[in-house]
């Protein structure tokens, strides 16, 4: 019910744990609070590979603007 929405059991907590762990072992990459916020998603209804896909998009998006920021600081040192 609500309450539990609130203060987590701890049943929920032990398996955020262990949902951790593997997500660890599998190196996802993901922090606590990031997996988290995954979990709760899920939990309301989102589709787990809906997730995962946007997950992975927006990473790609991040390290294409950082490789976008390094040439732009590799060109401005150099191409002086």
């Amino acid at each position: 019910g609500m309450a539990q929405a609130q203060e987590p059991t701890k049943d929920s907590a032990e398996t955020f744990e262990v949902l951790y762990e593997m997500s660890n072992l599998l190196n996802t990459g993901l922090d606590r609070a990031t997996l988290s916020i995954l979990i709760e998603l899920c939990e309301t209804g989102v589709n787990p590979e809906a997730l995962a896909a946007v997950v992975k998009e927006l990473r790609r998006e991040a390290a294409a603007i950082r490789d976008a920021a390094r040439e732009d600081d590799a060109s401005r040192v150099f191409g002086r």
